[in-house]
C-alpha cells in the first residue's frame, strides 16, 4: 500500500481527512442501514409484490447472503481494481441497485436487485475501514475508528425507525429511494478526497472462494429457514448443516496446505486481531439479537404501534453515538482494554436490567436499559477496532477488515437464530408450567366466566390468552438472561489482548492524502 510521509502532506491533511471521514461514514451508513431499514416495510411489500409470508423474507435473506459471500473477496478486488476505484464502483452499484429495488414490480425482480445491492454493499464497510486507517496516523486511529464505529453501530438501530416513518408517511419504495441523496454525497466526496492506490497482480483463489461461499450460503440458509422448518425436524436443515460443516473442513485444509489462498490465515496469529474478531462475534450477536427481540416484544406484549416501538429503540443509537464521542476523547489517554471492559460491563448491566422487565412497567426502564446497552456497544467497539488492527501488518488491512465485518455479521445471524429458537422453546415450557397451576381453586374461573357474559368458552380463551402473554414475557426474559451470560463470558478474552505500542508521529506513518 502506498505511503506518503505526513510532513509532506501536512498542509492538506485536515480538510482531506475531514472529507474522507465524512464520505466513508456516509457510505457505511448506506450499507449498514439497509440491513434493517426494510424490515418494517415487509408487509407492505408483500401486498405490492404478490408474495406470501414465507417468500417475502427472501427480500432480507438475499441481501444478507449476497453480502456475506461477497465480503471475503474485498481484499483481492481492491488489489486488482484499486482501492478508490472499488469504493466508487461499490457506491454507484449500491445506489443503482437501490433505485431498482424501489421500482421493483415483482418478487423475483426485488430479490435479484437485493442480491446485487448486497454484493456491492459488501465492499463498502471493509474498504471504508481500511481507507480511514490509511488516512490517519496511528496515534489518531482511535478517534477515526470511534467516528466510523458510531455509524456502524447506530445505523441498524435507527433503521427500523426511519423505515417505519418513510413507509407510513410516504411509501415503502422510499425505503430504497432514500439511498440516492446519501449515495451522491458519498460518491462525490470520495471522488474528490481519495487518491489512487497502486494496484497489484494477485491470483484469485477460485476454489477457496467457492468453499467459503458454500459455507456461508448453507449456514445462512439454515439459520434463516430453521424457524420455519422447525429446525432439525426437517431434512433440509440437516442437509444445510452437513454442507456447511463439510465445506468448512475442506476450506480449513485448503488454507493450511495451499499457496494460493483467498486470505492469509497468518492474520490470526496476531493475538489482538484474533481477540478482536472474537469480541466482534459476541458484540454482533448481542446487538443484532437485541434489535430483533425488542421491537416484537414492544408491539406484541405492550401494544406499542410500529413508530412508537421504533422510537423506544432510538436510545440505543443515542447511547452508542455518545459513547463513541467519549471514546474518541479518551483515545491515547486511557488503556483501551479498560474502555472495552467498561463497555461489556455496561452491556451486561443493561441486559440484567432487561431481565427485570414486566408487563406492568412503563417506558422508563426500556429507555434506560437501551441507552446503557448502546453506550456499552460504543465503549467496546471503538477501542476494539483500534486494538484489532494496531499490531497487524498494514498489507493485511483490507482482507482483515472484510473478515472482521464478516465475523460480526455471522455473529448477528447466529445470535438471531439462537434467541429465536430459545424464545420458541421457552414459550412452550413456560406455558406448560403456568397452565399446570391453573385450577378452579387457584383461579376464580367462575368470575372470569361471569365477566365474559357467562360464556365458558370465551372465558377459557381469555384465560389461555393471558397464560400465553405471561409465558411469552418469561421467554423474553430468559433470552435476555442468556445474552447477559454470553456477554460476561466474553470478558476474559481481554487477558489475551496486548496494549498497542505508542506511535511517535513521523514519516513512518502511512497517510493517504
Amino acid at each position: 500500500m502506498a505511503s506518503i510521509s505526513a510532513p509532506a502532506a501536512a498542509p492538506r491533511a485536515a480538510p482531506n481527512r475531514a472529507l474522507i471521514t465524512a464520505s466513508v461514514i456516509l457510505a457505511t451508513v448506506l450499507q449498514v442501514l439497509d440491513t434493517t431499514i426494510a424490515n418494517v416495510a415487509l408487509p407492505h411489500m408483500q401486498a405490492a409484490l404478490g408474495a406470501n409470508r414465507e417468500t417475502i423474507t427472501w427480500v432480507l435473506t438475499s441481501y444478507i447472503v449476497a453480502a456475506a459471500i461477497a465480503t471475503p473477496i474485498t481484499g483481492w478486488l481492491s488489489d486488482r481494481v484499486g482501492q478508490k476505484q472499488l469504493f466508487l464502483i461499490a457506491i454507484a452499484g449500491f445506489v443503482g441497485a437501490s433505485m431498482l429495488c424501489g421500482a421493483a414490480t415483482s418478487l423475483p425482480m426485488m430479490v435479484l436487485m437485493r442480491t446485487v445491492q448486497g454484493i456491492f454493499g459488501a465492499f463498502l464497510v471493509p474498504i471504508g475501514q481500511t481507507v480511514l486507517l490509511d488516512a490517519y496516523p496511528r496515534e489518531k486511529h482511535g478517534q477515526a475508528m470511534s467516528l466510523w464505529g458510531a455509524a456502524v453501530m447506530a445505523s441498524p438501530v435507527l433503521g427500523p425507525v426511519l423505515g417505519g416513518w418513510l413507509t407510513d408517511n410516504w411509501n415503502w419504495r422510499w425505503v430504497f429511494y432514500v439511498n440516492l441523496p446519501v449515495g451522491i454525497l458519498a460518491f462525490a466526496g470520495s471522488w474528490i478526497a481519495l487518491r489512487d492506490v497502486p494496484t497489484t497482480r494477485r491470483r484469485f483463489d477460485v476454489f477457496g472462494f467457492a468453499l467459503l461461499g458454500l459455507v456461508l450460503a448453507a449456514l445462512q440458509l439454515m439459520l434463516d429457514r430453521g424457524p420455519q422448518l422447525d429446525w432439525f425436524d426437517a431434512a433440509e436443515t440437516w442437509v444445510e448443516l452437513g454442507v456447511a460443516i463439510g465445506a468448512a473442513w475442506m476450506l480449513a485444509v485448503h488454507l493450511a496446505s495451499s499457496r494460493n489462498r483467498i486470505f492469509d490465515p497468518a492474520m490470526f496469529a496476531d493475538r489482538n486481531y484474533a481477540a478482536a474478531c472474537s469480541f466482534a462475534f459476541i458484540a454482533g450477536l448481542v446487538m443484532t439479537a437485541g434489535a430483533a427481540l425488542l421491537p416484537p416484544m414492544l408491539q406484541q406484549l405492550f401494544g406499542y404501534p410500529t413508530i412508537e416501538a421504533g422510537v423506544l429503540m432510538a436510545p440505543r443509537g443515542a447511547g452508542t453515538v455518545v459513547a463513541f464521542i467519549i471514546t474518541g476523547k479518551l483515545s491515547g489517554k486511557v488503556d483501551p482494554r479498560l474502555i472495552i471492559l467498561a463497555g461489556f460491563v455496561l452491556i451486561a448491566t443493561s441486559l440484567f436490567q432487561m431481565t427485570g422487565f414486566s408487563l406492568a412497567m412503563g417506558q422508563r426502564l426500556i429507555v434506560i436499559s437501551g441507552f446503557l446497552q448502546g453506550a456499552g456497544m460504543g465503549f467496546a467497539m471503538g477501542p476494539l477496532l483500534t486494538l484489532g488492527f494496531a499490531t497487524l501488518a498494514p498489507h493485511y488491512r483490507t482482507d482483515a477488515s472484510s473478515l472482521f465485518s464478516l465475523v460480526r455479521g455471522l455473529g448477528g445471524s447466529i445470535g438471531v437464530a439462537i434467541v429465536t429458537a430459545v424464545l420458541a422453546h421457552n414459550l412452550q415450557v413456560s406455558h406448560a408450567d403456568l397452565a399446570a397451576h391453573i385450577t378452579t381453586q387457584a383461579v376464580p374461573v367462575g368470575g372470569v366466566a361471569a365477566a365474559a357474559g357467562g360464556m365458558t368458552g370465551m372465558a377459557a380463551a381469555m384465560l389461555d390468552g393471558e397464560i400465553n402473554r405471561q409465558a411469552l414475557m418469561i421467554a423474553y426474559l430468559d433470552d435476555y438472561h442468556l445474552m447477559m451470560l454470553l456477554t460476561l463470558a466474553a470478558i476474559p478474552l481481554l487477558l489475551f489482548v496486548r496494549r498497542p505500542p505508542k506511535a511517535a508521529p513521523g514519516p513512518g506513518h502511512a497517510v493517504m492524502e
